[in-house]
């Protein structure tokens, strides 16, 4: 089985089912929505138990094992394509390793489009965001917009419904690319595309189920992996467009920032990128000099 929390349709749900499909005669079954419960955070031990054979999880969930686990999440540091390609090219051996450390093996990595802040209300000034309640994925997230007075929360994706539904959440900082758009748009019909992050998510597997696989098996799994993630790369340069399109289909306003917002959220994320350097140590520097270089 191949697990994701994310719902069909979300992108690392589809690249799961495009890698099922490039690697038969393998037998891959991808798994969406969390199953037996498992949420991104805990998904690299779930494997490396054998509780599935791959599983994805959204990167910055797992900025609590390693920090390194963060940095395409980092608030205004790779906004466009081509700098989160660039980013994740510097990246990729920081990721294999952190990940060699928690008992999984890499497989492939699953772009997202950009980050924005869906709300019940619009969100178009700084003081919009004054005692918002907002889910965020991660810790930067949680920081930069706790920093401008929004009460912040890292959720999984998985516990935001709940959350929407008893009302007891105003906002949702998400692309809600795909299938979890349609988690959102049923409560948050504003959409402000603040181009905040275009972080990843990481795709993993078993080294013990990988090491039990022949060496053709092997190589095609590893082919498979390398096929679909540049196949994700080419959907995401429509991908955004189309999710946008959709939203408005069903009645989601989308705006713009306005100019005094975004630079309050920039100013505000440059000092979440300064603390997250000061975790990350070596490796982080190494990385973001590598990207800042180009």
């Amino acid at each position: 089985m191949a697990a994701t929390e994310y719902p069909a349709g979300a992108m690392p749900a589809e690249a799961l089912v495009r890698l099922a499909e490039a690697a038969r005669p393998l037998r891959i079954e991808p798994a969406f929505d969390a199953p037996q419960g498992v949420r991104s955070a805990a998904m690299p031990r779930a494997v490396a138990e054998g509780k599935f054979a791959i599983g994805d999880a959204f990167a910055g969930a797992l900025g609590g094992l390693d920090p390194i686990f963060l940095l395409s999440s980092l608030p205004f540091l790779a906004t466009s394509a081509a700098e989160s390609k660039r980013l994740l090219a510097a990246a990729r051996p920081a990721y294999q390793a952190a990940l060699e450390a928690l008992g999984v093996t890499l497989l492939h990595v699953t772009p997202w489009p950009p980050t924005g802040i869906w709300s019940r209300r619009p969100v178009a000034t700084p003081e919009d965001l004054r005692g918002l309640r907002v889910r965020t994925y991660d810790a930067t997230g949680t920081t930069t917009l706790a920093g401008l007075g929004a009460v912040a929360e890292q959720l999984s994706f998985q516990a935001v419904a709940a959350r929407l539904a008893d009302g007891s959440l105003d906002a949702v900082l998400s692309s809600g690319d795909g299938g979890a758009g349609r988690r959102l748009w049923e409560h948050l019909p504003h959409f402000t595309a603040i181009g905040y992050a275009m972080p990843v998510s990481l795709a993993f597997g078993d080294p013990a189920k990988l090491r039990l696989l022949g060496e053709t098996d092997r190589a095609a799994l590893e082919r498979a992996a390398t096929r679909t993630e540049a196949g994700l790369w080419s959907l995401l340069e429509t991908r955004d467009a189309a999710n946008q399109a959709r939203m408005r289909a069903n009645g989601v306003t989308i705006a713009a920032p306005g100019a005094a917002l975004l630079a309050a959220l920039k100013q505000a994320g440059a000092t979440a990128v300064t603390a997250w350097e000061a975790k990350a140590g070596s490796v982080g520097s190494e990385v973001l000099a590598a990207y800042r270089v180009g």
